[in-house]
């Protein structure tokens, strides 16, 4: 059984969560990707936050919020992603990287866009409170 390993940025504001498009994929996902070899969880989030929304996450601010694991979104039956979460505070203006088409803040109603992993994370967010 093959896992993809992933990090996600939660971006909170006013009980809404920050989510992306790319090009071509049909639901929207928690900022982030795939780490490269030898990347830390911190590493790996800093460069993908910057590659699909031009800012830069502050790395003393990072706060672990959960990992979450679920059948990987248009992935054979079997192929998993586990979602590692932090939080964290960032320096300049969001905005839409070449490699995204849109940028969204999502309330828990909006949860059937998102993919399955995603899903799971809005509710752990919701359950806690943080996502309206």
């Amino acid at each position: 059984m093959k896992q993809i390993d992933k990090l996600a940025w939660v971006e909170l504001n006013d009980k809404t969560i920050l989510l992306t498009k790319s090009y071509g994929k049909d639901v929207f996902y928690i900022p982030g990707g795939k780490r490269d070899a030898g990347e830390t969880d911190e590493q790996a989030l800093l460069r993908e936050v910057c590659e699909e929304l031009t800012v830069s996450l502050d790395e003393k601010t990072l706060q672990y919020i959960g990992t979450f694991e679920a059948q990987a979104h248009g992935q054979p039956e079997g192929v998993t992603v586990k979602m590692t979460c932090y939080s964290g505070k960032y320096h300049g203006q969001l905005q839409a990287s070449s490699e995204i088409e849109e940028i969204a803040w999502f309330t828990h109603a909006d949860k059937d866009k998102v993919a399955g992993v995603d899903k799971l994370i809005f509710d752990y967010l919701y359950e806690k409170g943080f996502l309206g």
